[in-house]
């Protein structure tokens, strides 16, 4: 009998409650709670499926991609996350736990999930996060029947950060010939689909270290700018309390493909949840935005 995911607990509800409203305000020191308190509850979420870790997609050290593979896979969609981390942070394995529960959450719903590490800022400037993407894309269409998955649907999920560099790979025609379809669909969690240095941002500096500041440059690094009819079908999630701006460039990509495609796209709005939470809460009893990705990776419109 297959394990049951852990609820959120009130007391888990009541801190991102208490937090949420002044998010913005400290972002890490909060960012680094969810962490925290989220991988104590997940540490007792299921884990089904089979792991094959630390496998190279380039020459970096950092392009390192990790499969998680469901119990009976067989022409399975896959989807390959990408993670956060403002363009100069972050890692495949957060922690123990967190960015491992979205794979295992789409592993026991039947999904192949890629958890995909990408080179840094500022050492690795623009384009480069895409054309990780680009490269570990290629390597799991090359690599999908070995696992047990299907290379012609390949979702590809971007949370913050990594949803730029996902949005840009599937959308920018740099990546591939005009008009080819690399992916079955993109997922954006949370996603600095528009690069700015708004004072309203406190990442700003982060933004400029992967960018740079001019503003031609943070234009033709802004995915929104790339949306046509052609994209592919996009889904969207954010929370209630996100880092300043990320909601109002997830809005401004939710319009720009509605009228692109004269058809409003998928979006899922959690309340109550805060920037990270939007993700870290995979794998729980929690399953409204999992369940919005299962239907849309099995119809996407």
């Amino acid at each position: 009998m297959s394990k049951a995911p852990p609820a959120i607990p009130q007391s888990l509800h009541d801190l991102m409650a208490e937090i949420g409203p002044k998010w913005g305000t400290n972002i890490r020191p909060h960012a680094m709670l969810m962490f925290e308190r989220f991988s104590e509850l997940l540490a007792g979420a299921p884990k089904e499926g089979s792991l094959t870790r630390e496998i190279a997609y380039g020459s970096h050290p950092r392009q390192v991609l990790d499969v998680y593979a469901p119990l009976a896979s067989a022409n399975a969609p896959i989807v390959l996350f990408v993670h956060g981390g403002a363009f100069v942070d972050g890692v495949k394995d957060r922690t123990s736990e967190v960015y491992s529960n979205v794979a295992w959450y789409f592993a026991r719903n039947g999904v192949l999930c890629v958890n995909t590490e990408y080179r840094l800022a500022p050492e690795f400037k623009y384009p480069a996060g895409s054309e990780d993407i680009a490269a570990a894309t290629a390597w799991v269409r090359a690599n999908a029947a070995r696992f047990g998955g299907d290379a012609k649907r390949i979702f590809v999920m971007g949370h913050s950060a990594g949803a730029a560099h996902a949005g840009l790979y599937a959308y920018d025609p740099r990546f591939g010939a005009v008009g080819e379809r690399r992916v079955a669909g993109l997922i954006v969690l949370s996603g600095r689909v528009r690069a700015e240095m708004l004072p309203e941002n406190p990442n700003a500096p982060k933004v400029a270290a992967y960018y740079g500041d001019d503003l031609q440059a943070l234009e033709r690094g802004s995915v929104v700018n790339y949306v046509n009819p052609s994209c592919p079908p996009t889904l969207i999630g954010i929370a209630e309390y996100e880092n300043p701006l990320l909601d109002l460039h997830c809005a401004e990509l939710f319009h720009r493909l509605a009228q692109a495609k004269r058809r409003a796209p998928r979006i899922v709005r959690l309340a109550g949840f805060n920037h990270t939470a939007n993700i870290a809460h995979f794998n729980t009893a929690e399953e409204r935005l999992g369940r919005e990705i299962l239907e849309f990776i099995r119809k996407p419109s």
